[in-house]
């Protein structure tokens, strides 16, 4: 699926320029101007080894990915092409022992599927079809597990040829865009038990009966709390509450902002419209989970209201700007303070993880109660831009625009000792710099030399400076969640990781590196973070499936939101995390109603994954307007409930 952000100005199509040439650089163009012709040719050929060789591990790790994600294949986390193989020959019926020995099984004999001359028909039917469903059902019922590996095999004639295989991936990615979804094709059968067969059958034909409970959390709008932390209008917020209730939802969420709270004087917090608030809340018996958002909102909640960070902060920055992360002209972004004042004593004696932490021990003292009665569920911790763990590193007020590449955000002072120090230690100290060829805000990739192909993203240089730039992210999250540990004393915790879908299909992956994510095609760059997380047992939120997501043909931003989706929550799996999804649901785009669901319930996944819980970013006036889209939502939430059946229409 290729995306289309709404603020994206560009013609969609129009096809995206060809890459400038560029010009070698430092050592580069040393090298270019060297008498050494011989040694010069042979260093070329090196380095076009090393991106052969990375553009096929990337080709690779895409394979076994969607092997995996939509095959069902049980493949190692270091698979080879032996372990492809084998998987392939057992999901088409044969039999192939550890020593590499294969043969047909004696199974093949009787075909259980339709002969050749009626597979072609099976691969335009939809698998929602009724025909298609009976016959799965009769199927896994009827049909003996170690038969059910011959699925593929229409007679003894087929093999496994390469154009046998192609035509059953394309048959299986028909199957899957028809459906919006990981409906798997039949050579995963073998990989199921009976029980995960007739489950299947039942979630392929739309029914949500008897699949997990995911508990559905619906947001409240930001402006129901002024800026003197007063409840706005307690009866527009009952008939919210009423709502949402008469949805079934199982709670709410609700910003708890650091600009509200702490707004005139250090230490001093003013809790009482959040202690109305729960209390109307408490009313209705919906838990809550409560985002502690550090960060300023240039967006109106209610009125002329408008959210920044404290006053007192702002005063402090009129003398000391390097509080606030700063761009590579000096442009200082005042919607987050800069991770390089965590350990600086320059908020009025206290430290910005000291800031952070009175903050939290505030909040808990205020409510513990509530905790222990169970009425707040969860915690959410803001560590960056838009409450999201990256670097600001596309701010609209500066003018960016979708899809731009962003800029990185490491040019206050705070953040540049730490660099030079960082150099010093490596013994380069003129790598003491952001890089001078990564573009502006709303660059392509392409047109950098920094995240080209090939680019200087992946020299020397350029591995030094994304790994301290992603490691300041990692340190920033470590202490924060320690202190965050010790504050809430055992209870449940989140962070909310950004989407940065844009630019995924290349090689650099421009918009993850500059939020602070060294994820380039040849590196996992979310792994080191959620080894963090599970450090500190916290709950990954993942944002995802908006409502800016709109399909088109010409993507000249290279975007792959559900590519980034499926790699961030299986690296999160893989680490033992749990997780949580958020989304703003469109009133009136069913079609993104299965999709959410399948990524909040994984079709077919063998180890039975699913969320924790399901967040909804929720456009109020859309359900106070009627009953615009109330019926879709009220199916929706019992969906996720495990507790009705898909019946979305258009």
């Amino acid at each position: 699926m290729t995306t289309k952000h709404p603020h994206q100005d560009a013609d969609p199509a129009a096809s995206p320029p060809p890459p400038p040439s560029r010009r070698p650089r430092g050592l580069a163009s040393a090298a270019a101007s060297s008498p050494a012709p011989a040694l010069r040719s042979g260093e070329r050929e090196k380095e076009r080894t090393k991106l052969r060789e990375r553009h096929r591990r990337s080709i690779t790790s895409r394979m076994l990915a969607g092997l995996r994600q939509h095959g069902n294949f049980p493949l190692p986390a270091r698979a080879d092409m032996n372990d492809v193989l084998a998987a392939l020959a057992r999901a088409a019926g044969w039999t192939v022992h550890p020593d590499g020995t294969t043969f047909r099984s004696s199974s093949l004999s009787q075909p259980l599927l339709p002969p050749p001359a009626q597979f072609g028909a099976f691969q335009a039917t939809s698998v929602e079809t009724p025909a298609f469903t009976n016959h799965l059902n009769s199927y896994a019922i009827r049909t003996p597990l170690d038969s059910q590996a011959s699925g593929l095999q229409t007679d003894d004639s087929l093999s496994l040829s390469p154009s046998s295989l192609d035509s059953v991936v394309v048959a299986e990615q028909s199957i899957k865009n028809e459906n919006y979804g990981n409906s798997s094709s039949a050579n995963s059968l073998s990989c199921m038990d009976s029980d995960q067969l007739m489950r299947a059958s039942a979630v392929w034909a739309g029914d949500y009966t008897r699949t997990p409970y995911i508990p559905v959390y619906a947001s409240l709008s930001m402006g129901i709390i002024n800026s003197y932390c007063q409840l706005v209008d307690p009866e527009a917020v009952r008939a919210e509450l009423r709502h949402l209730k008469s949805l079934n939802v199982d709670g709410v969420v609700v910003d708890c902002w650091w600009g509200i709270v702490e707004a005139w004087t250090p230490q001093k917090y003013e809790w009482s419209g959040y202690r109305d608030l729960f209390g109307i809340i408490k009313e209705f018996k919906l838990k809550v989970q409560v985002v502690l958002s550090f960060h300023g909102s240039e967006k109106c909640g209610s009125g002329d209201v408008l959210i920044s960070l404290p006053r007192w902060v702002m005063e402090i920055a009129q003398e000391n700007q390097d509080i606030f992360f700063t761009d590579r002209v000096g442009r200082r972004n005042t919607e987050c303070l800069s991770w390089g004042i965590d350990k600086e004593r320059v908020l009025r004696g206290r430290t910005g993880i000291e800031v952070y932490f009175d903050f939290m021990r505030s909040f808990h003292m205020e409510f513990r109660s509530l905790s222990e009665e169970g009425l707040i569920s969860a915690i959410e911790i803001g560590l960056g831009a838009s409450g999201e763990l990256r670097y600001p590193s596309c701010p609209e007020k500066m003018g960016w625009r979708y899809p731009g590449i962003g800029e990185f955000q490491c040019y206050d002072r705070y953040m540049q000792k730490n660099l030079r120090q960082a150099a010093l230690t490596r013994g380069h100290l003129f790598w003491a710099r952001g890089p001078d060829n990564a573009g502006y805000y709303n660059s392509r990739s392409h047109e950098t030399g920094f995240f080209c192909d090939g680019g200087d993203y992946d020299s020397y240089y350029g591995r030094f400076f994304l790994n301290w730039y992603s490691g300041i992210l990692v340190d920033h999250v470590d202490q924060v969640l320690s202190l965050a540990t010790l504050a809430f004393d055992g209870a449940v915790i989140m962070v909310k990781i950004p989407s940065m879908y844009w630019w995924y299909r290349t090689a650099s992956h421009a918009a993850e590196l500059t939020a602070g994510y060294y994820n380039p095609t040849n590196r996992d760059g979310y792994s080191p973070v959620f080894k963090m997380l599970k450090k500190h047992s916290v709950i990954l939120k993942v944002v995802c499936y908006g409502p800016e997501y709109t399909v088109q043909e010409n993507d000249e931003a290279f975007a792959d939101p559900e590519g980034l989706t499926w790699q961030v929550m299986n690296a999160a799996w893989d680490q033992g995390l749990s997780i949580s999804v958020e989304s703003a649901l469109p009133c009136l785009a069913n079609e993104m109603y299965p999709l959410i669901l399948d990524t909040a319930k994984p079709r077919n996944d063998p180890d039975r994954h699913h969320v924790s819980f399901f967040a909804y970013r929720q456009q109020t006036p859309f359900l106070l307007q009627g009953n615009v889209c109330f019926s879709e939502l009220e199916t929706f939430v019992k969906c996720m409930h495990g507790e009705a059946t898909q019946k979305f229409v258009d």
